[in-house]
């Protein structure tokens, strides 16, 4: 039996070309910034998404830890969505080493409006910690990998500035956020501080993530990078990974949210699933369980029974993730397996 890892898009492997510049890529010591292959990674992603300056770290969770360590001062205060990745699945990086207190902000599907931080930003006063970043998830992973739309961000970076809040946004899946919405993946990430992307989910490298933002922003997020111990040495043989997946890679995540899209409708044809198929906008599909015919457990079960992998998000949640080596045909094993008594 093929087994049909939905997981997380995190699975996907490098391609041949990935392999074959990975090979013969030249190298140097990062330590000393001395890689030419880091150094071209570093200078296309930021030209990609518009900004001064890049830096290649070792994962989107350090990448947005170093964003908050350069943007905050101990007992500042962060505003982001309740269910967030730097929120809900960071380890408390945030409050236990950048020491800021957190702001969490309940959205709609992982998404905030500007009404919603008015009501959060209190008014300055000798016992509320200084309001300084609003962090901001494109897609986002836990609100079903919802997209931030450009006229949506547009209001969004109007609200913070108005009360002086700096900007990082976690871009994970900024690139499917782009292709969703048809446009230059600058669109998103106008007027914001920082912006955090991965290399290592849909667009199939084996490591890293990016950290763009201006020159001087770089300068002090790469000794945040160095104290966290992410001093890299030849480390442009994974660089090298990073450039072609921004080259190559990035149109092809349509494929996967066509693959979303229909999984999502099969899955709803179940009458122990709740899935609203109509709002899948990328590559996420997130069920609920109707626990009167079916239990957590039993669903877990029957997904393993079947040699199927998804991962539970909770009590009554469970997240499928279409990637690289998910096939049109493996859609549709998942589709009948779940469908057979």
């Amino acid at each position: 039996m093929r087994i049909i890892d939905l997981r997380s898009d995190t699975l996907t492997k490098p391609t041949s070309l990935m392999w074959n510049k990975m090979a013969s890529a030249e190298i140097g010591d990062d330590g000393y910034r001395e890689d030419p292959t880091v150094r071209h990674l570093e200078e296309l992603a930021a030209d990609k998404l518009g900004f001064e300056a890049g830096l290649f770290v070792a994962s989107g969770t350090m990448g947005n830890l170093v964003a908050l360590l350069t943007h905050t001062q101990r007992g500042d205060e962060v505003f982001l969505e309740a269910e967030s990745h730097i929120y809900y699945n960071e380890v408390g990086g945030v409050s236990v080493l950048a020491n800021a207190q957190t702001c969490p902000i309940p959205g709609t599907k992982g998404k905030l409006t500007p009404e919603l931080i008015k009501g959060y930003v209190r008014k300055p006063s000798i016992n509320n910690p200084n309001p300084s970043l609003l962090c901001l998830e494109n897609t986002s992973n836990r609100g079903g990998g919802s997209v931030t739309k450009p006229e949506e961000m547009r209001e969004l970076v109007k609200c913070a500035r108005g009360f002086g809040l700096k900007i990082h946004i976690d871009g994970a899946r900024i690139f499917n956020a782009a292709v969703a919405c048809k446009v230059d993946v600058k669109e998103l990430v106008q007027g914001v501080d920082s912006v955090q992307f991965c290399l290592t989910k849909g667009l199939a490298a084996p490591m890293g993530s990016l950290l763009v933002g201006s020159q001087e922003f770089i300068s002090r997020a790469a000794k945040w990078k160095k104290m966290l111990g992410g001093g890299f040495r030849q480390i442009g043989i994974m660089a090298a990974a990073g450039i072609v997946a921004l080259e190559t890679m990035i149109d092809r995540l349509e494929e996967d949210h066509v693959r979303a899209k229909k999984l999502a409708h099969g899955l709803s044809e179940l009458p122990y699933l709740s899935v609203c198929s109509d709002e899948i906008e990328t590559n996420i599909v997130i069920v609920e369980i109707i626990s009167e015919l079916i239990t957590m457990k039993e669903f877990l079960a029957k997904l393993a029974e079947n040699g199927i992998m998804a991962k539970d998000i909770g009590p009554t949640k469970v997240r499928f993730v279409t990637h690289k080596e998910i096939n049109d045909d493996d859609i549709n094993l998942v589709i009948e397996r779940l469908s057979s008594k």
